[in-house]
C-alpha cells in the first residue's frame, strides 16, 4: 500500500521528487498559459496584480526541472484565507506560508510526478524579484548558459537534497536578479 504524501517524511519525499533537469520543453509556455487562465477563472479578478511564468521553464533556453512556476502577486487587500481554499479545492496542496507569501504545489502524486507540475507562489504588492531574474537570463545568453551549468552540476550533487539544490543556486541568483533590476530601473519597466 502506497504511503499518502502526508505521511511520508522529507527524505522520503526528496527519493519520491528527485532533482531532474531535462532540456527545454516547447509545452512549457503551453502548459503555463493554460494554468494561469485556470487560475484567473478561480481566483478574485480585482484582487490580482499580476499572474506571471517564472523559474527557469520561463526562460526558454535552458535545462529545467519540468516544474512551471507561476507567481501570483496580489492586491494588498487580497483575502488570502479565501485564495488559500479556492486553491485547495481546485488540487494545490499549500506547501509553507508566512504573513507575505504561501507556497503550493499541484502535480505531486504518491506514485512521483503527474505530467503536469506547477508551483503557485502567492505574494504580496512588490514581491516579484523572479521577474527580474528572469528577464535578465532572457535578455543576457551567456548568464543564462552558466545558469544552466551550475543547476546541472548542482543537479548531480543534490539529487535527493532540494534544500541543499536550492541553496547552492542562491548566490548566482542574487546576483543575476541584481544585475536585472539595475537595467530594469535604467529602463524604467517597473
Amino acid at each position: 500500500m502506497t504511503k499518502a504524501l502526508s505521511e511520508m517524511s522529507l527524505e522520503e519525499l526528496w527519493h519520491l521528487f528527485p532533482i531532474e533537469l531535462v532540456p527545454p520543453r516547447q509545452e512549457w509556455p503551453q502548459f503555463y498559459a493554460e494554468e494561469s487562465s485556470f487560475l484567473k477563472s478561480q481566483l478574485p479578478e480585482n484582487q490580482l496584480i499580476r499572474m506571471e511564468h517564472i523559474g527557469s521553464t520561463a526562460i526558454g533556453t535552458i535545462w529545467a526541472k519540468p516544474i512551471v512556476d507561476i507567481l501570483v502577486e496580489t492586491t494588498e487587500e487580497a483575502n488570502w484565507e479565501e485564495m488559500q481554499a479556492r486553491l485547495l479545492d481546485v488540487g494545490y496542496l499549500c506547501m509553507s506560508q508566512s504573513e507575505s507569501r504561501m507556497s503550493f504545489n499541484k502535480g505531486y502524486t504518491p506514485q512521483g510526478f503527474a505530467e503536469r507540475v506547477f508551483h503557485l507562489h502567492l505574494r504580496r504588492p512588490g514581491d516579484h524579484d523572479e521577474l527580474f531574474f528572469r528577464d535578465y537570463l532572457i535578455d543576457h545568453p551567456k548568464a543564462a548558459l552558466a545558469y544552466q551549468r551550475l543547476k546541472l552540476r548542482l543537479a548531480k550533487l543534490y539529487r535527493f537534497d532540494r534544500d541543499g539544490y536550492t541553496a547552492a543556486k542562491t548566490e548566482m541568483i542574487r546576483e543575476y536578479t541584481q544585475k536585472g533590476k539595475a537595467e530594469k530601473y535604467r529602463e524604467n519597466d517597473f
